[in-house]
């Protein structure tokens, strides 16, 4: 399997709900460093997976719809706890619809809270 990936960041508000997340449930802010990995079984006609520059232009306009927001307040994600895992989820969702079908065979993507700390949803293409 064959991969790109491409990086980028978003700085986001938001509150957890549920007592595991201790002082967390209340309004704070999160900066996270973004890597959207693109896999293929074969490289493309012109010996790619994908267009870096087009890739990296995807995951800016989907993390341009996050950021910079109090997620709490956004209508698409009601109802969703914006933990890590899910805005991995909702980001890969949002990247997959930008890029379409390039015959790509999956998309990873992890949101690091820190040098330490990260999650990641994979989905096939």
């Amino acid at each position: 399997m064959f991969s790109v990936t491409v990086r980028d960041h978003m700085m986001i508000a938001h509150s957890l709900r549920g007592e595991v997340f201790g002082p967390a449930q209340r309004l704070h802010g999160a900066t996270y460093v973004v890597d959207a990995t693109f896999r293929r079984a074969t490289l493309d006609a012109d010996g790619i997976v994908v267009d870096i520059g087009r890739a990296a232009e995807a995951l800016r306009e989907v993390l341009g719809e996050l950021g910079y927001r109090n997620l709490d307040d956004d209508a698409d994600l009601a109802g969703v706890n914006t933990t890590t895992e899910a805005l991995a989820r909702v980001v890969a969702d949002r990247l997959a619809e930008r890029m379409g079908a390039l015959g790509l065979d999956g998309l990873v993507v992890t949101l690091h809270e820190s040098h330490v700390a990260w999650a990641s949803y994979e989905r096939a293409l």
